[in-house]
């Protein structure tokens, strides 16, 4: 594999190069279709996220880098490309060059770690498949901010969930800023997503099915604190939290084996479910 230099001009139209301009001229929602029906696209930032999206086999299509780093980059990345994905010998992968000045100014982006990178998507695993032998899972139901959502996936990694359930309109973990709020955990921790066209899919049933104990994040009359004996000793347990304004819909919690709350004091009734995920996580995980 090789990579390509393309040095960058200042002016837009004196660079005729579409890839490049796929960093700023597209949301996150046309990548994410950008070869539909084939899989899409994503751009990720900063050299951390991208050595681990890659070590996860993703497969990079180009890189934005500040010229004066590109060396040291792209022989890091040469490695964990050759020794993370197949088929590496025909790969002309291009880098397009500039200095911060230039680059921050075409794609509006701060890009302080000097480097970007567009890569392909993965097929997502079936959910049956994905969480069949794992003990500790988290749900997302509906948490739709991206930076809720990268840093959920921060502290899951961090405190031990096996694997993450996304549902209905949760925002992808591939978007940028989830992604970077995540510091690459959205490619440390297995996941899938149940798209809004499935939206009534029963997950639940599915959870029960393949043995988990269900327990949704929620007020009510019979919420036990998540401190509760019995959570820690379930074999197989969900943790579901739920959308940042609205929480669990009555279904969930009706139909869920527990409903859980985290103990507050001076008449504080909830946390952003960011700071609730992480206490939730350290209190169900196993060590």
């Amino acid at each position: 594999m090789d990579f390509q230099y393309i040095r960058i001009q200042k002016s837009i139209s004196s660079n005729p190069f579409p890839e490049f301009e796929l960093y700023f001229s597209c949301n996150e929602h046309q990548l994410l279709h950008y070869y539909e029906p084939e899989l899409g696209l994503f751009v990720v930032e900063s050299p951390m996220v991208i050595e681990r999206a890659i070590s996860a086999g993703y497969e990079p299509v180009s890189f934005v880098m500040i010229d004066s780093l590109a060396d040291d980059m792209c022989t890091n990345f040469s490695k964990l490309i050759t020794d993370n994905l197949s088929d590496t010998e025909n790969m002309h992968i291009p880098v397009y060059l500039a200095d911060y000045e230039t680059l921050a100014g075409m794609t509006g982006v701060n890009i302080t770690r000097g480097v970007m990178a567009l890569m392909k998507r993965k097929e997502l695993p079936d959910i049956k498949e994905l969480l069949r032998d794992f003990r500790r899972i988290a749900v997302f139901d509906d948490v739709e901010n991206p930076t809720n959502v990268g840093a959920m996936f921060r502290s899951a990694a961090a405190l031990g969930i096996d694997s993450i359930l996304l549902t209905g309109s949760s925002s992808d973990p591939l978007y940028r800023r989830a992604s970077r709020v995540s510091v690459g955990t959205v490619f440390a921790i297995p996941w899938t997503k149940i798209t809004n066209k499935n939206k009534d899919f029963d997950y639940l049933s599915v959870l029960h099915k393949l043995g988990y104990k269900t327990a949704a994040m929620a007020l009510s009359d019979n919420s036990i604190s998540i401190r509760d004996e019995r959570l820690k000793q379930e074999e197989k347990l969900a943790i579901i939290l739920g959308n940042e304004g609205f929480g669990l819909s009555d279904k969930i919690i009706k139909d869920s084996d527990y409903v859980v709350k985290i103990p507050m004091k001076n008449n504080v009734d909830s946390l952003n479910v960011a700071a609730a995920s992480s206490i939730v996580f350290w209190e169900i995980s196993y060590y």
